[in-house]
């Protein structure tokens, strides 16, 4: 235990001597004064019971009592009671990002069967092991295909979560990719590496769309996927798994997905698990397909993700695992009708609402915004994101009941 101990002068001055240097203010002597902190400006130290009594007071200032109509990407799903058990176990806590990736195989079956429920959902060949978030998996997406098509050029809808599109312009930046925004979906698409949509979009909205000439990139919802045909015409399929079995946690962490056709799949970044026999005939997993940086493909690397969220893709597979198919398509059609009854509520009070077609989540147009969701905030309910002076994006889910919706409704 000696290395977690505070060091002592005399171990201080024999690492300033291993160093040539004399004191610890000459090691920081190249450092202008006034860049320095001339004290750090803390409380005084206080006991263990203090402090836990002192946290306990800030987190009362939390309310978490609303009933909340928030989406915009993060939203307030239904987790089962065994997700935080199985995940918090140790197995799975303390090796989540296997770097011995053989020793894990619990983890490693995970990610597995992970990918396996993401091509079913996605309806695609292969998927990795998780990424970052929506907003990475979308970037990546868009470097993958310059890295297939030999093109420069991305194709992007302005309907995207704009949290993903400052993502998108950082990373297109950085590569010297020219990244051109739509409105309409292009027709004229040859010299681009790819066209991106999110679908539904960020307000909500579902389209059709065609299959461009060039990659197409879907960013879609996943628990939209429940009661939605899968997007089968496109090339690579990106989203955020937060649905599946993840607390909003004040928005964050989340865990992202890239899936693609199998003819993509030596360019896809992040980790894919495979699964093999061992020596003695039984079922092993391994990473497989190596494109990271820290492995044999080192200059050659598809993506700088030295990692994967593989904690978090445990609860999504978890989730799915749990709930099935059959709790996974009605966990889907009630947040879809629980949206469409809300709308179809706002209505007869005269507020329009701006879709034609939406799975759980719609945008309305109102007088004020600002006093519309403070009505609404003084009622105990979180009522939307402000998009505008008069426009708001409302999102609603399984955990929404007729209870809430008529509470919204009639603090109007």
């Amino acid at each position: 235990m000696k290395n977690f101990l505070v060091h002592n002068d005399d171990v201080k001055q024999e690492m300033l001597k291993s160093i040539n240097e004399s004191s610890i203010e000459d090691l920081f002597k190249q450092i202008p004064q006034k860049a320095r902190m001339a004290t750090l400006e803390l409380d005084d130290a206080i006991s263990e019971a203090q402090t836990q009594r002192q946290i306990k007071t800030l987190a009362k200032k939390n309310n978490t009592d609303y009933i909340s109509f928030l989406g915009a990407g993060t939203y307030n799903k239904f987790i089962p009671a065994c997700i935080s058990q199985v995940a918090n176990r140790f197995e799975f806590l303390t090796s989540y990002t296997p770097y011995q990736p053989e020793i894990s195989q619990g983890t490693l079956q995970v990610m597995y069967e992970f990918q396996t429920m993401i091509c079913r959902l996605t309806g695609m060949d292969i998927s990795n092991a998780t990424m970052y978030d929506a907003a990475t998996a979308c970037a990546e997406s868009i470097l993958m295909a310059v890295r297939i098509s030999k093109k420069n050029k991305a194709l992007v809808s302005n309907k995207l979560n704009p949290e993903y599109i400052k993502v998108i312009k950082t990373y297109c930046w950085a590569n010297e990719i020219e990244v051109s925004f739509f409105e309409d979906f292009p027709k004229n698409t040859e010299d681009a590496a790819c066209v991106l949509v999110q679908n539904p979009d960020f307000y909500g909205e579902i389209k059709e769309f065609s299959k461009p000439d060039t990659i197409f990139i879907v960013c879609v919802d996943v628990s939209s996927l429940s009661i939605l045909e899968p997007p089968r015409d496109a090339d690579i399929v990106v989203g955020d798994v937060q649905t599946l079995g993840i607390p909003m946690s004040f928005g964050g962490p989340h865990a992202g997905f890239l899936a693609c056709r199998e003819k993509y799949m030596r360019q896809m970044p992040g980790r894919l698990a495979g699964r093999t026999v061992d020596a003695d005939g039984n079922p092993a997993y391994c990473l497989t397909i190596q494109t990271r940086e820290q492995h044999i493909k080192r200059e050659k690397a598809t993506s700088n993700i030295c990692s994967n969220q593989a904690l978090i893709g445990l609860c999504a597979t978890l989730y799915l695992t749990v709930t099935g198919e059959k709790g996974f398509r009605q966990a889907g059609y009630l947040s879809a009708k629980n949206a469409h009854v809300l709308s179809e509520k706002l209505a007869q009070k005269g507020v329009k609402t701006v879709n034609k077609n939406f799975y759980n989540e719609f945008v309305i147009e109102v007088e004020d915004s600002d006093k519309f969701l403070s009505k609404l905030k003084a009622n105990g309910i979180i009522g939307g994101l402000k998009l505008s002076n008069k426009k708001i994006l409302i999102a609603a889910t399984e955990m929404n009941t007729l209870e809430d919706i008529d509470k919204y409704v009639s603090s109007l």
